[in-house]
C-alpha cells in the first residue's frame, strides 16, 4: 500500500509519468547492467562478482527492473528490486514479472534493511537509495545485511557535475529530479565525493575497493556518476 507520502513524492510523480507512456507487457531483458544514464558506460555486472550464479542479489531502488532483469537472466542470480513506489513496482512486474529468479517488493530501504531476513551476496543502488537516505543509518544497514565477503555497489550523481562541489560536511543538500516532462522537482541528497564515502563506509564496516567517475566522452564536459565499491570487513 502506498503512503501519503510517496504519493506525493517526486519517486512517485515520475513513475505516474512513466507508467502512463508504457504498456505493461513483458519485455526482453537488457543484455548488459547499466551504472549510468549513458548506455554502454563504464563497466557492468562483473563488479559484483566474477561469477553470480545462485547468489543472492539486492537493489535498493529498482525503478522500472532492468538491472534485475538482466542479473537474473544472463548472470542467473537470484535478485530482488525492492522500490519506494508501488507503481514502479507494479511496472517492473509486468515488464520483467516472468522471468526466473527475479523478484520485486515494495518498502523502503531503510526499513526493509533493518527488519531482518537473509544476507545477501551483493547489494548495489544505481541512482537509489544510497544518496537519498542518511548515509550514517543507510550504509550500517547494507553492512549488517551482507555476507561475508559482501559487495556493496552504488552510483551516485557526480558531486562536480556541472561544476558543483562535494560536500563539505554530512548534511544533504537541495538537488533536482527531472520528469519525463521535464518537470523539476525538490529532493535532498547526499552528495560526497570518494573520501568522504569512504569514511562513511569505513565506520559502517565496509571497505571501499573502487571510485570511478564517469562521463560520456563526447556529451558530458564533466563526470557525470561516481561509481563506488567496498566489501565487507
Amino acid at each position: 500500500m502506498l503512503t501519503r507520502d510517496s504519493r506525493v513524492s517526486p519517486w512517485y510523480a515520475h513513475a505516474a509519468q512513466r507508467l502512463a507512456t508504457t504498456s505493461a507487457q513483458p519485455l526482453t531483458p537488457p543484455s548488459r547492467m547499466e551504472w549510468s544514464t549513458h548506455p554502454g558506460l563504464g563497466p557492468g555486472a562483473e563488479i559484483l562478482g566474477r561469477d553470480l550464479r545462485g547468489k543472492c542479489l539486492l537493489e535498493l531502488g529498482c525503478g522500472a527492473g532492468r538491472n534485475v532483469a538482466h542479473l537474473a537472466r544472463h548472470q542467473q542470480a537470484r535478485a530482488t528490486g525492492l522500490d519506494l513506489i508501488g507503481l514502479q513496482v507494479r511496472r517492473a512486474r509486468s515488464h520483467y514479472g516472468h522471468i526466473d529468479g527475479a523478484r520485486f517488493t515494495v518498502g523502503h530501504a531503510l526499513r526493509h534493511l533493518e527488519a531482518g531476513g537473509p544476507v545477501f551476496d551483493a547489494i548495489y543502488s544505481v541512482f537509489g537509495a544510497v544518496g537519498l537516505v542518511a548515509p550514517e543509518l543507510l550504509l550500517p544497514a547494507i553492512s549488517r545485511r551482507l555476507a561475508p565477503g559482501g559487495v556493496l555497489a552504488f552510483s551516485v550523481p557526480h558531486p562536480q557535475r556541472a561544476g558543483r562541489h562535494p560536500s563539505r560536511d554530512d548534511r544533504p543538500r537541495e538537488d533536482y529530479v527531472t520528469l519525463p516532462d521535464r518537470t523539476r522537482l525538490p529532493v535532498a541528497r547526499w552528495e560526497f565525493g570518494p573520501r568522504r564515502w569512504a569514511a562513511h563506509l569505513s565506520r559502517a564496516g565496509l571497505r571501499i575497493t573502487s571510485a570511478v567517475e564517469l562521463r560520456h566522452p563526447c556529451l558530458d564536459p564533466w563526470p557525470t556518476t561516481l561509481l563506488i565499491t567496498a566489501r565487507t570487513r
